[in-house]
């Protein structure tokens, strides 16, 4: 076996199928819940940093409004403050006037600079703007300068505020826990790995104990049965592999009782031909007619077994797919008036009277040669297993699905044991009675496998003694399944 199809089978099995889902079902709640965690504590340090900054920048612009920090930029309170703030959160304080000129940078860069950004206009306007850049990685503030009219008592806004905050100090908490959380998971994911494979293992087992039980029931070396419980799904399997184990003993016992039977049924007239030759080469004086009389006996059993031989091949045929069917749109009631028409020379040998009843006319989707094999053998085998002086009547009806046929005779009838057998290959009811008359036990199969191909149905009535009857029923239409 080649590498490629060893992976391409390790690939298609269940239990790496198992594994990689048990692995995906492990391991990807734990990348989404580490990028969660991530992502909440990093909203969560902004959203406070940003709060405790905004705390700062409210009471430092109260300072400076009353201090009249604008137009004094001297306050060495306020400057300290200022640079304490800077200090404290790693970042840059600017104070800028209603000109949105900058009058103080804690960095000393852009003082005396004008600064015309979106957010600086909005705060302008009596608003607290808050921006966070997770690329660059830091946290913007705007906050207004509001002054009181002492006049209106309305506030005004004369100036803002604006802090720059850098964030590298969340970016290393955020790192340290991502590299936390990375080993945690790595770990996990070792430890799912190894579970998967486990339970897995547990998982197929079963499975691999049935093919196990399999093979050795396929050698010889195991019992007949396949018993794993271990779930209801190889219970369910067992009983399956069981009846149809069942199934193949039956039909290799029918089988090799087939065989036997040909082999008997084809080799009693060649017995019987075989006595006959040594009786006629054993008498050097024999009269003509006694030759006469064994080789016609002689021709009775070469005709009985090309008769068995025939029925063999017309069951052969019957055996095929339904495929092998030749559907043509028939006058069943024609048909019938043609096969009882070449069967009564035979009724009327036998002292039988035939009687035909046609409710109506009935066109059908049938095979013609098989079903006139089948229609003939029923017909035939009630005159020929009937009573001088009794009658077979043949009746034809149908609805608009099925078309039905009743073949009922006052003959010997069959015995009830023997009822469920009728249809079984070179079964006999009366044997001795069956060679007298020339039947070979193929009839009644070969009868029923062309019903089945048309996907109709046979079944039998009898008493013993009083007649036997057969009921047929064909669909008008034949579907291919």
């Amino acid at each position: 076996m080649s590498k490629l199809k060893v992976v391409t089978d390790f690939i298609r099995s269940l239990f790496f199928r198992l594994v990689l889902l048990f692995i995906l079902i492990g391991i990807i709640p734990g990348v989404i819940l580490r990028a969660g965690v991530l992502n909440s504590y990093e909203q969560r340090a902004v959203s406070i940093k940003t709060s405790e900054i905004l705390s700062q920048a409210k009471i430092l612009a109260n300072q400076v409004v009353s201090n009249d920090y604008l137009n004094n930029t001297e306050s060495m309170i306020i400057n300290a403050e200022l640079e304490q703030l800077s200090n404290i959160y790693d970042g840059r304080v600017m104070i800028i006037n209603s000109s949105f000129r900058v009058i103080k940078d804690t960095h000393n860069l852009d003082t005396g600079k004008s600064i015309l950004s979106k957010e600086v206009f909005q705060s302008y306007n009596g608003s607290d703007i808050s921006k966070y850049d997770s690329e660059s990685r830091y946290i913007e503030l705007v906050t207004p300068l509001m002054q009181t009219d002492g006049k209106s008592g309305e506030k005004n806004a004369i100036g803002v505020i604006l802090i720059s905050v850098s964030t590298d100090s969340i970016a290393l908490n955020m790192e340290y826990l991502d590299t936390n959380i990375y080993v945690i998971q790595l770990i996990l994911s070792i430890l799912v790995v190894l579970f998967a494979v486990f339970l897995a293992i547990q998982i197929v087992n079963p499975f691999k104990k049935m093919s196990r039980k399999i093979d050795e029931i396929q050698t010889g070396y195991g019992d007949d049965m396949l018993d794993i419980r271990d779930y209801t799904e190889t219970i369910q399997i067992c009983e399956k592999f069981n009846a149809l184990l069942g199934r193949m003993k039956i039909l290799d016992e029918s089988r090799q009782e087939f065989v036997s039977n040909v082999s008997h049924e084809l080799k009693t007239p060649l017995t019987s031909m075989k006595v006959l030759a040594d009786s006629i080469n054993s008498m050097g004086d024999a009269p003509v007619e006694l030759y006469k009389e064994f080789m016609g006996d002689i021709g009775n059993e070469i005709e009985r077994e090309n008769k068995i031989i025939n029925d063999l091949l017309s069951l052969v045929k019957m055996d095929k797919s339904a495929a092998d069917l030749n559907i043509t749109n028939l006058n069943v009631n024609e048909l019938l008036e043609q096969i009882l028409k070449r069967l009564q020379p035979i009724a009327e040998k036998q002292q039988v009277e035939l009687v035909l009843e046609s409710f109506r006319p009935v066109i059908a989707d049938v095979d013609e040669v098989k079903i006139t094999l089948a229609f003939t053998n029923l017909i035939e085998n009630g005159i020929k297993y009937n009573k001088p002086g009794g009658r077979v009547r043949v009746s034809l009806n149908a609805d608009h699905q099925y078309l039905y046929l009743k073949v009922e005779d006052t003959g010997i009838g069959i015995p009830e044991e023997s009822l469920e057998h009728i249809f079984e290959r070179f079964y006999r009811v009366d044997k001795s009675h069956s060679r007298e008359i020339g039947g070979t036990g193929l009839g009644l199969a070969i009868t029923r496998s062309a019903v089945l191909m048309h996907r109709g149905q046979i079944k039998v009535y009898s008493t013993e003694g009083e007649g036997t009857t057969f009921n047929v029923r064909i669909p008008l239409k034949y579907i291919a399944k």
